[in-house]
């Protein structure tokens, strides 16, 4: 079972999750450090359609992201509250484009 990131990360995009992955499958569609050159007090603004996203073909859902979120915005698949399903397909989007 895989993990989602839901929008809790959006306008956040704490790297804290990237850092402890084992198998590097969390990505975003700017490098790490160019989001953590982002000064906290422009964030919100800055990042506001921003967010990471995880490989679900290299999670190894190990659950090590999990824990390391400080907006609390990582599920396993089957634990993503309704209210942000649709994530679940925009995270498989992102990677089918990649």
């Amino acid at each position: 079972m895989t993990y989602i990131i839901a929008e809790p990360c959006l306008g956040t995009c704490d790297t804290s999750c990237v850092e402890v992955c084992p198998v590097d499958c969390i990505l975003g569609p700017m490098t790490v450090e160019d989001l953590q050159a982002v000064p906290e007090d422009a964030r919100a603004t800055k990042l506001a359609e921003i967010q990471m996203y995880i490989d679900p073909e290299e999670c190894i859902s190990c659950g090590a992201c999990e824990p390391e979120c400080p907006v609390e915005a990582i599920f396993e698949e089957d634990e993503l509250p309704s209210k942000w399903s649709n994530y679940l397909e925009k995270n498989a989007e992102f990677f089918e484009n990649q």
